[in-house]
């Protein structure tokens, strides 16, 4: 099978689901807890294993106590972790994260040892790295091993994709090399310094982002769907009606089962429909890695709808 490689953060998340989010300063008691897995690198590489793709993660962990279950979770989802790297005497990444009834939420991440994926641990994953299909990259991890690992992918002609969240400065030079840029309206907003309002400022962001260099686009819309933006084409699939009750993973989940549909060799409309249809399922379950889909539950939901 065609190899993707994640390489990306691994978080523990601890999770509180309440009535409402509190307002500044106030105290939101009778809520329920939840401690499981997540992080933006990790949920990507579940969501393209269990979405059928053979996949390699590049992560580091820290030496607490949940780090031994953390990777077997990885491993018992058919992931390689043979360069999930472990240090010693820091934490590994935590995200507090708090969901309203309707879904929304609040987060708040501590990067621990995701600070220490550097670029000489990149080097000792290099084999695995340049041997890939496709790779995929988010940005809670060192800028200069963002760019190092974008750099990789140039060089041996390799698709990277890179899901530009959360939302930083960045060097745009790098833009051009990336061969497909995922990001929500805020994302999009801030990349391209403005307010995104309707599909009109969808598009001109886009267009900004486009005339940068990058070869495609995709824009999450949430509830609205998504839109996708090559140099000469427009994509739009729109969100299947779900009730949300967290939408923590639904980003991650979708990047992960998209790279999945396009190693497999799916056009571009179908891809952004499946991993529309993985993203719907995730947002109707609790937590990050819990509520990610199958590739079986993924085929029976589009069947569905």
């Amino acid at each position: 099978m065609k190899k993707i490689v994640v390489v990306g953060s691994s978080n523990i998340d601890l999770i509180m689901k309440m009535e409402r989010l509190p307002e500044r300063g106030e105290t939101v008691s009778g809520s329920d807890f939840f401690k499981v897995f997540g992080g933006k690198g990790a949920n990507q590489a579940v969501a393209a294993a269990r979405a059928g793709g053979n996949v390699v993660f590049v992560s580091c962990v820290g030496d607490d106590e949940d780090v031994p279950q953390m990777i077997r979770n990885y491993s018992d989802n058919g992931i390689d972790t043979s360069f999930i790297f472990q240090e010693k005497e820091i934490a590994s990444g935590h995200a507090l994260i708090m969901i309203g009834a309707n879904g929304e939420n609040c987060i708040s991440v501590a990067p621990g040892a995701n600070s220490m994926l550097s670029t000489v641990k990149i080097q000792q994953a290099f084999s695995m790295i340049e041997g890939a299909e496709m790779i995929l990259v988010q940005y809670e991890i060192p800028e200069e091993t963002l760019k190092y690992v974008i750099d990789i992918a140039a060089s041996k002609n390799i698709p990277l994709v890179c899901n530009f969240a959360p939302a930083q400065e960045f060097d745009f030079s790098y833009l051009s090399k990336i061969s497909t840029l995922i990001v929500n309206e805020t994302e999009a907003g801030f990349l391209s310094k403005m307010q995104i309002r309707s599909e009109s400022d969808v598009e001109m962001a886009a267009r900004f982002l486009t005339e940068k260099g990058v070869s495609r686009i995709i824009i999450t819309l949430g509830e609205k769907g998504v839109m996708a933006f090559d140099k000469t084409k427009k994509f739009y699939v729109p969100a299947f009606q779900v009730d949300a009750v967290d939408t923590t993973a639904a980003g991650d989940t979708f990047c992960g089962s998209f790279l999945v549909a396009l190693v497999e060799g799916q056009e571009i409309q179908p891809a952004l429909r499946f991993a529309s249809a993985a993203s719907a399922i995730a947002v109707t379950r609790i937590g990050a890695q819990p509520s990610i889909p199958t590739r079986d539950e993924i085929e029976r939901f589009l069947k569905e709808h």
